[in-house]
């Protein structure tokens, strides 16, 4: 133990009598810090947790390189390890010394630049500061040992440097630390995960920025640790005391050896993209936390309020504060200025009621109907649109989880999705018949997937909790006994009951599509939380009417869907004219479904008197009935996208404020999610889910449509790309 001591104490008082150790450990790095911060805007941006790592991981590359392994040439060519050559127990104590005063050497400016971020530009100290600091160590460790391969297989200073700036410059342009890894070509991102330093700044971003721990960063850490190991061993046989000695040149390729584990990850990592992932998560982690003020907007809340003038201070994807009239100006709050002046800021909308497994037209090519890019473009088609949240109402429940979850973690940039199924019915109902046309081995999986037909109420329950253990956010029952040429089995009513008693215990809300105002009071009876459709075609009792406001049932008038089979029936195809639709939907499938409905020989069947629709849903509304908008997209003519454009217009024409209409698609819909805490309403915490809008919806509806900017918590949404980058 002495003489590793002895050599480490040494290794300190050399490099304290060094002021270029100085320099490059302490001035060079917070030099790149200041600069770093200033010409990002760290404040504004709120990206400091980036910045640090970014100057961490440069400084941890030149502490190894530079430090490490120059150095120890310098040494052996200046006659300093002779002196140590007779000294036992040979080489181990001084590499051990110099990966010792490695750290010794680099923590202290770690916690310096630690300290400012938090001080001066505003980041919270880590949550998991032990692992944030063990990473820095394992990180230190890793990059000198690679540094002492560098000077045993270097026959000169001069090689040295050229090996150095070999895999110097490498690292530090391509890992993420200086230029982000989302913006380079494909081919280059997926390289880029066999460079060591690319998984130190993930590690330290995701440690920073999503408070993962050690174990969450356990393959890097564990590729740290092993070439920490494998480099001091090498180290140990190839070491060189004397300027003279030679060294075969095929003891060079140890260089490369020693980035085995690496190479390994690399390997991993192209099979599973779990770290491209990562890097678009936390891409999307750092957009989310820039400062915004939107200025001088007219502010429609949600909750009845209107201003006519004020601004929306965002910052951390947050709603932080709210101003009548003139705000502060926006350097004052460390925050982006957008001028708003003309425009009407808005909830981002909500569409509670959707199919996104169906294209709401015709493909030409059968095999779109299950292509899940496109279902995914679907969902990003909504926030285009400036509808953030969606409801699926009915899909195949593991398809639709899944892209959830996509979502959700930020790996696609997308309408947030609540996942609604799959359908409660009885054997023969609603939505079954579909099924009867789909091959033996699809029909089996649709069943699995898209329906749920109980026995008996014991069954029933058991499917409620199964599908809570399965992630669902809702449950769907359907009640429809069809038509008098279609007619069709119906729900079992006590089945139903048991169905929203269940639910109710699991902390889910039950929806039940309807169809005749008979459908509605069981609905209501049973204990149901919302009626999808509710009564289109026939008036709902006034007695019915009083119930279903006092107990706050939720009525989703699905308008849309009624409208789209008005033109079908009449031919109308003005609703493709549509310049956001034109803009949200492929071409081709709006090209293949206009061709597809030209060519039906009769339509009779689709016609509805949407006199009859709009008078009821009327009703509904001055009954003091909570509407909430819903398209039920997905069915033909009913398009991904620009769906609450549509819907709150019929709203409009059949006699409903503007102002109300919204508030269907904001903070009554967030109602019936379970989200009125989050989403739904421009009030202070709340998400920043909001819209800008050229112009005044609440005299001209029409203008929902000229969406200016869309912010998804806080994120400004790239919105002339969304549609065109299939891996956003």
């Amino acid at each position: 133990m002495k003489p590793f001591l002895a050599h480490i104490i040494s290794n300190l008082r050399l490099t304290l009598r060094e002021r270029t150790v100085f320099f490059f450990n302490y001035g060079f790095p917070l030099g790149f810090f200041f600069l770093f911060a200033t010409l990002g805007k760290a404040k504004e941006n709120n990206t400091i947790a980036a910045t640090l790592t970014s100057v961490l991981t440069i400084g941890l590359l030149s502490n190894g390189f530079f430090g490490g392994g120059l150095r120890a040439v310098s040494e052996r060519e200046n006659g300093i390890l002779r002196r140590f050559k007779v000294a036992p127990p040979g080489a181990l104590p001084i590499l051990i010394s110099g990966l010792v005063v490695g750290v010794l050497q680099y923590l202290p400016v770690v916690l310096l630049m630690l300290a400012i971020s938090v001080a001066q530009y505003g980041m919270a100290w880590p949550a998991n500061w032990l692992s944030f600091f063990a990473f820095v160590v394992v990180a230190i460790l890793a990059m000198r040992s690679i540094g002492s391969i560098i000077a045993a297989v270097a026959n000169s200073m001069a090689e040295s440097q050229i090996i150095i700036q070999c895999l110097y410059f490498p690292m530090m342009l391509l890992s993420g630390a200086t230029v982000p890894i989302s913006i380079l070509p494909e081919w280059a991102q997926e390289l880029v995960q066999f460079i060591p330093a690319t998984h130190l700044v993930s590690g330290l971003q995701g440690i920073l920025l999503r408070q993962e721990s050690l174990i969450d960063n356990w393959k890097p850490v564990l590729a740290l640790l092993v070439t920490s190991v494998a480099c001091t061993m090498i180290s140990l046989k190839v070491f060189r005391w004397e300027k003279g000695e030679k060294l075969p040149p095929r003891a060079k390729v140890w260089v490369l050896a020693v980035l085995a584990p690496f190479f390994v990850i690399g390997a991993w990592n192209l099979q599973s993209k779990e770290n491209l992932l990562k890097t678009k998560m936390l891409d999307r982690e750092l957009a989310r936390r820039q400062n915004v003020l939107i200025q001088n907007a007219r502010i429609i809340t949600g909750t009845g309020e209107v201003i006519e003038s004020g601004a929306i201070l965002i910052r951390e994807g947050k709603i932080e504060k709210i101003y009548v009239g003139k705000a502060p100006e926006a350097k004052k709050l460390n925050a982006f200025e957008v001028e708003a002046a003309g425009k009407t800021v808005i909830p981002g909308l909500i569409d509670a009621h959707v199919h996104l497994g169906a294209p709401g037209g015709f493909y030409d090519d059968p095999k779109k109907y299950q292509d899940q890019k496109l279902t995914e473009k679907r969902l990003k088609a909504y926030l285009f649109s400036g509808v953030t949240t969606v409801k699926s109402t009915g899909d195949w429940v593991d398809s639709v989880l899944a892209l959830r979850d996509k979502q959700a973690r930020g790996e696609m940039l997308a309408a947030e999705l609540y996942a609604v199924g799959p359908l409660f019915t009885a054997p023969g109902g609603h939505p079954t018949q579909a099924l009867q046309y789909l091959p033996p081995n699809m029909k089996a999986m649709g069943e699995a997937q898209f329906v749920r037909i109980p026995k008996d109420e014991a069954d029933a329950r058991q499917m409620v909790r199964d599908l809570k253990q399965k992630g669902v956010d809702g449950i769907k029952a359907v009640l429809e006994s069809g038509t008098e040429k279609s007619p069709m089995k119906r729900l079992d009513e006590k089945i139903l009951a048991a169905i929203c008693a269940e639910a109710r215990l699991a902390g889910l809300k039950t929806v039940v599509h309807t169809t005749r105002a008979a459908d509605v009071k069981s609905a209501l009876d049973a204990g149901a939380d919302g009626v999808e459709h509710g009564s289109p075609s026939e008036p709902l009792p006034d007695p019915l009417l009083t119930a279903m406001a006092s107990k706050g049932l939720y009525y989703d008038p699905t308008l849309s869907v009624y409208e789209a089979e008005r033109m079908i029936a009449d031919r109308d195809f003005s609703r493709l004219d549509d310049s956001l639709l034109q803009q949200a939907v492929p071409r081709d499938l709006l090209q293949s479904t206009l061709k597809t409905l030209k060519g039906w020989q009769s339509a009779s069947e689709y016609r509805v008197d949407m006199k009859i629709v709009k008078a009821n849903f009327k009703r509904v509304f001055d009954a003091g009935v909570k509407v909430v908008s819903g398209s039920d997209a997905g069915n033909p003519l009913v398009f991904h996208g620009p769906t609450m454009q549509q819907e709150l217009e019929l709203y409009v024409a059949a006699g409903v404020s503007a102002k109300d209409a919204i508030a269907a698609s904001t903070r009554n819909a967030a109602g019936l999610l379970g989200q009125s805490r989050r989403i739904g309403t421009i009030e202070v915490g709340k998400d920043a889910n909001i819209v800008v809008i050229d112009g005044d919806p609440l005299r001209d509806i029409k203008s929902l449509s000229r969406i200016s900017l869309v912010y998804l918590r806080g994120e400004r949404v790239g919105r002339a790309g969304l549609l065109k980058d299939e891996e956003n």
